[in-house]
């Protein structure tokens, strides 16, 4: 598959939407990868909300090693951690037009119909809501 997109300018970062799960780490590295290809760079973006909240609110040391990896990369990185009260569909598409972000990474977990239709999909209203285009990635273990 080719990458047709005209590259990014620095002033144009991919944002990656990233929770401390494998899911996570697998959307930064994307991020990572894409922005090395592009010469931009990269912001992180931490929302946590609901029922999900302690699993999906990084740790300060997680943020650090999500910063020391993005930099050991050779990749400038901005890390946003968003109000715990803030819905996070809105809050990571307002950082993306914030930013005027060339792309939007997110990592997806499989979940079964019931699940979405319960809880929703963060992701997929992402998928759906997003100005820029969405790299949705999943992780390999």
């Amino acid at each position: 598959m080719s990458d047709t997109t005209e590259p990014p300018t620095e002033s144009q970062p991919i944002v990656v939407g990233f929770v401390p799960t494998a899911q996570g780490h697998a959307a930064v590295d994307a991020a990572v990868v894409h922005a090395q290809r592009w010469g931009t760079g990269v912001v992180v973006v931490n929302s946590a909300h609901g029922a999900y909240m302690d699993s999906q609110l990084a740790t300060r040391s997680d943020l650090e090693q999500v910063r020391r990896q993005v930099e050991t990369a050779g990749v400038s990185v901005e890390i946003h951690q968003l109000a715990e009260s803030q819905d996070p569909v809105s809050a990571v598409i307002d950082l993306v037009e914030q930013v005027d972000a060339r792309m939007l990474v997110i990592g997806l977990r499989r979940r079964s119909p019931v699940g979405k239709f319960l809880m929703g999909s963060t992701a997929q209203s992402l998928l759906q809501h997003s100005p820029v285009p969405v790299l949705a990635v999943k992780s390999t273990s």
